[in-house]
C-alpha cells in the first residue's frame, strides 16, 4: 500500500526504468528478454505523454482491477533501454468496467505493437493480491537471473524445503528479506494460462517465485524497485550456492541454529530452518 502524496506518472515511469536497469545489470534480462508491470488504483493523467488511445481484450478476466491502470512493458522491448526511452517502451492500460477489455494508451513513438506475451500472468497476480489485500498499488517484475534460473535446472533444487534450505542460508539478511522463502512453479510453457494459474497461487503465500528453467517473477506493494531488491538478494544467494557446488561443496553457510537466533532477533516467522 502506497500512503498519499502519491507518485506521479513521471516518477513512475522513472522507478519503472531504474528497476529494468538493475536487471540489466545483474545479467538477468538478456535482450528482450523480461518484463515489468506496475497497478495502481489512484488517478493519474497518462494521455500528456501516451496520447494514443485503443481498445483491447484483456488475456484474461481481471474484474478486480476496474478503473485501474497499469504501466507494463512491451513484447520486444528491452527492460535496460526502458529508463532513457520510457513511453516508447511501455504502454498503459485502463482496465474498463467487466475486467474484460482495457483502454490502451500508447506513445508516437512507441516501439511496441503489444504489450508482453507474459502479461497474462502479471494480470492474474495483479487481480488476485489487489483483491485479497485491498493494495492500492502493486508491481511484478519477470526476469531471468542467471545463478536462479541455472539451479532450477537441478532436480533437487526443484523442490522448495531444500531450494529454500540451500539458498537462504548464504547471507544473514536472506531470512529477513524472505521470511515467507521462494517458491517454486514446475517447468510450465511460457505464456501459457496454466503458467499464469500456478504463478497467481503461489503469490498467495510467496513474493518471489521461480519459475523452473524459465526464470522469476516477484512482486511488491511498495514499489517496483522493493521486487528489484527481492530478485537480486535471492541472486546474489544462488551465486553463493552456484559457488559452492562448484568448489565441491566445502561450504556449510548459516546454519539452522544460526538463522534461527536471527529470526529471534529480527522478530521474523519462517518454516525452513
Amino acid at each position: 500500500m502506497i500512503e498519499q502524496p502519491y507518485p506521479n506518472l513521471e516518477k513512475l515511469l522513472e522507478m519503472v526504468g531504474d528497476a529494468g536497469l538493475r536487471m540489466s545489470q545483474i545479467d538477468a534480462c538478456e535482450g528482450a528478454a523480461g518484463n515489468i508491470s506496475v497497478c495502481l488504483r489512484w488517478e493519474v493523467e497518462v494521455q500528456a505523454l501516451f496520447p494514443r488511445v485503443e481498445k483491447i481484450e484483456l488475456p484474461q478476466p481481471a474484474p478486480g482491477l476496474v478503473g485501474a491502470l497499469i504501466i507494463v512493458s512491451g513484447s520486444g522491448c528491452r527492460l535496460r533501454e526502458i529508463g532513457d526511452r520510457p513511453v516508447a517502451n511501455l504502454a498503459c492500460l485502463v482496465v474498463d468496467e467487466g475486467g474484460l477489455t482495457a483502454s490502451q494508451y500508447t506513445a508516437p513513438d512507441s516501439l511496441l505493437r503489444k504489450v508482453t506475451s507474459e502479461f497474462n500472468s502479471h494480470l492474474a497476480v495483479h487481480n488476485d493480491r489487489i483483491i485479497s489485500t485491498g493494495t492500492n498499488f502493486h508491481a511484478v517484475i519477470h526476469a531471468q537471473p542467471p545463478y536462479l534460473t541455472y539451479l532450477s535446472h537441478i532436480p533437487r533444487y526443484q523442490d522448495t524445503l531444500y531450494l529454500n534450505q540451500h539458498i537462504l542460508r548464504w547471507q544473514p539478511e536472506m531470512i529477513v528479506q524472505l521470511p515467507e522463502g521462494i517458491g517454486i512453479v514446475p517447468f510450465t510453457i511460457p505464456g501459457s494460462d496454466e503458467l499464469a494459474a500456478l504463478n497467481s497461487g503461489l503469490f498467495r503465500t510467496h513474493r518471489l517465485i521461480i519459475w523452473a528453467k524459465h526464470g522469476v517473477m516477484a512482486c511488491s506493494d511498495i514499489s517496483v524497485k522493493h521486487a528489484s531488491d527481492r530478485i537480486e538478494y535471492a541472486e546474489a544467494s544462488a551465486r553463493y550456492e552456484f559457488m559452492n557446488l562448484a568448489a565441491g561443496e566445502i561450504g556449510d553457510g548459516l546454519t539452522p541454529q544460526e538463522i534461527r537466533s536471527i529470526c529471534i532477533a529480527f522478530n521474523v516467522r519462517q518454516n525452513y530452518f
